[in-house]
């Protein structure tokens, strides 16, 4: 007996992920940069900095006084 079915076509959907990780992983990559910025020129914002300042302090203070 001949084979009366004819041939179907089947596909196949395969998922790839759920997605939308990428929103998420580059927002965290930005706060990281933003935070590394700001830790690199806290100075030059004024958010506590290393303040060096050389202060010179003379050996002798010379005073004259001349009485009257």
């Amino acid at each position: 007996m001949a084979d009366d079915r004819e041939p179907v076509e089947r596909t196949t959907i395969v998922e790839t992920g759920g997605g939308g990780n990428g929103g998420i992983v580059a927002v965290v990559v930005l706060i990281i940069v933003v935070l590394v910025l700001l830790f690199l020129f806290r100075g030059q914002l004024g958010l506590g900095g290393a303040k060096t300042s050389s202060i010179s302090v003379p050996d002798k203070i010379d005073v004259n006084v001349n009485s009257h």
